[in-house]
């Protein structure tokens, strides 16, 4: 499996929409990269991110469910993370997003969203995380 392309919105300490391109030249034509910086800059959010799109659920926060998230940025009525990668298969994308009703940060939360679609097609293919690992 390789890693194409990470989405994220309001997750820890990074608020507002982030991409990161993993097929853009500077990442390929170094070949490796370090996530570097000081404490709170958002570094094991972007492992977070990446465990909570495969997944739905990180080593280092758990399970997230309908009464609580601890991944969600503080004061933040809606989170995702979504990844682009390829496999033998083919290429998927893997989304999963939880909000608060009404989408306020003062809303309970409603229940997590979680799908694996055909990045080609947009198809859903699979929409349980207990289904994900065939991908």
């Amino acid at each position: 499996m390789k890693i194409l392309e990470l989405r994220l919105k309001n997750l820890n300490s990074l608020y507002g929409e982030w991409r990161i391109d993993f097929t853009d030249p500077e990442y390929i034509e170094s070949g490796i990269f370090a996530l570097t910086g000081p404490t709170g800059a958002g570094k094991s959010t972007i492992l977070d991110a990446i465990c909570l799109a495969m997944y739905g659920a990180t080593p280092r926060l758990g399970k997230i469910t309908k009464s609580t998230n601890e991944a969600m940025s503080r004061q933040i009525g809606e989170c995702y993370a979504e990844v682009m990668f390829e496999s033998q298969a083919g290429r998927f994308r893997c989304y999963w997003g939880q909000h608060r009703a009404r989408k306020k940060f003062d809303g309970n939360l409603i229940d997590a969203r979680y799908e694996i679609s055909d990045a080609e097609t947009k198809k859903p293919i699979e929409t349980k995380k207990s289904l994900a690992d065939r991908y």
